[in-house]
């Protein structure tokens, strides 16, 4: 029973363990704040999607790269597209809010929305994306 209730606790024992590490020494806690990609058909649809996550206040910068070449499988079909790609910088906390939004006004029958925790960076830079990015 003991045990049971030490692994149940443990992810959250260690998160306020990390939090209270870098509040006191200021350090970062990798996998604050990640990158998610989200594919558009144009680069017009991935404006539109890139504003709508900035209005809402998901992310605190978006990264709209130009067109590229895709290959994929759709339908049991080999496709071959052009896409535009957005690179959102959030913290990880909203990445479930910012790919529920997306995912409502996003074109695509099954948008392509991946996060990826974000392990180091500049300190300043993620500090900048905690104070433009709301907590939940």
């Amino acid at each position: 029973e003991v045990l049971t209730l030490l692994v149940l606790t443990y992810p959250v024992l260690r998160g306020l363990a990390l939090h209270l590490h870098s509040a006191v020494t200021g350090s970062y806690i990798p996998g604050t704040h990640s990158i998610a990609l989200v594919n558009c058909l144009n680069e017009q649809i991935a404006r539109d999607i890139a504003r709508a996550i900035m209005d809402k206040k998901l992310a605190a910068y978006v990264n709209i790269l130009p067109k590229s070449s895709a290959l994929y499988f759709w339908k049991g079909e080999l496709e071959e597209s052009t896409e535009i790609l957005l690179l959102v910088k959030t913290r990880t906390s909203k990445i479930g809010e910012l790919s529920s939004y997306v995912r409502s006004i996003h074109p695509f029958e099954i948008p392509e929305i991946i996060s990826l925790p974000i392990d180091q960076g500049n300190p300043l830079y993620l500090k900048w994306i905690e104070e433009n990015v709301p907590r939940d």
